[in-house]
């Protein structure tokens, strides 16, 4: 592999660690928000709906970052 493929690999690998992150934080908060406001409006302010919400936002936002590195190949 040329020096300069390698670079641009690094590059694309770079940006889409870039992207799962963002989109990690992005989903992770999402989740949250729905999760409190379900947790006030339906579950009488427990804590869970808020934990779940922030777990599905990550699972969700690992799946997608998973795809994209994979698509690297």
């Amino acid at each position: 592999m040329p020096v300069n493929e390698m670079a641009m690999s690094e590059d694309r690998l770079g940006k889409k660690l870039d992207q799962c992150i963002s989109d990690t934080i992005v989903k992770g908060c999402g989740g949250l928000l729905i999760g409190s406001v379900a947790s006030l409006v339906f579950f009488k302010r427990r804590v869970w709906p808020a934990f779940v919400g922030t777990g599905f936002g990550i699972g969700v936002a690992y799946s997608t970052c998973e795809k994209n590195l994979n698509s690297l190949k």
